[in-house]
């Protein structure tokens, strides 16, 4: 299976792919854990650019550009594969993180986002885990992350957007949910992680039975 985990900064969906991975690999389904941008060696090399809280100005039209091509790339060379070889991937953000930022927050037509990735070929995941939770709690998460974590100018780009953005990227991602019922299962992102990994824990437990 394909399955990526989505959410605003600061949900805890990437701290919810590796405790999956753990735990499915622990019921013996191979496992591979990527992430967008980021999944391959051009991946790396665009999320510095678009990542960078002190970098130069992006266009949301070059900076969606940017993503798709770190798509089209991390699907080529990474998430095909493993699939065709029976391993389940799980993505910490894919399409839907471009749906929600680049067409939700950042005014992008999404016809056109869509229209663009069909002619990519870019396919849809299995299944979605959306991590949903108040923006001012996780955006604080986040912050507080990044400067403990000296990600503050090297990773901080999105952080440091104002909490309106923040409220529009979630509104979108809901508003997905919405749209893709049978795909995006929304996941109540309070409590500790452990007890969030409980929620996501009897979904893998359902779509993976067969392989467990």
């Amino acid at each position: 299976m394909f399955i990526t985990f989505e959410g605003i900064e600061g949900s805890g969906k990437s701290l919810q792919v590796g405790m999956s991975a753990a735990y499915l690999e622990r019921k013996g389904v191979r496992c591979l854990v990527t992430r967008e941008p980021g999944g391959t060696q051009f991946g790396t090399a665009v999320r510095r650019i678009l990542l960078d809280a002190e970098g130069p100005q992006r266009d949301p039209l070059s900076e969606l550009l940017l993503y798709l091509a770190d798509r089209h790339q991390h699907l080529q060379e990474v998430i095909r594969p493993a699939l065709h070889e029976g391993i389940t991937v799980l993505s910490d953000r894919y399409h839907d993180a471009t749906r929600a930022y680049q067409g939700g927050a950042r005014g992008v037509d999404p016809e056109l986002i869509d229209g663009l990735a069909h002619m990519l070929g870019i396919r849809d995941p299995d299944k979605t885990l959306l991590l949903d939770l108040d923006p001012q709690t996780a955006l604080g998460r986040a912050r507080s992350r990044n400067e403990s974590g000296g990600r503050l100018l090297a990773e901080g780009r999105f952080e440091a957007e104002d909490l309106a953005f923040h409220r529009a990227v979630r509104s979108a991602y809901l508003d997905l949910a919405r749209r893709f019922p049978r795909r995006i299962h929304v996941i109540d992102g309070t409590g500790s992680p452990e007890a969030v990994f409980e929620r996501i824990r009897l979904l893998l437990d359902e779509w993976l039975a067969p392989a467990s």
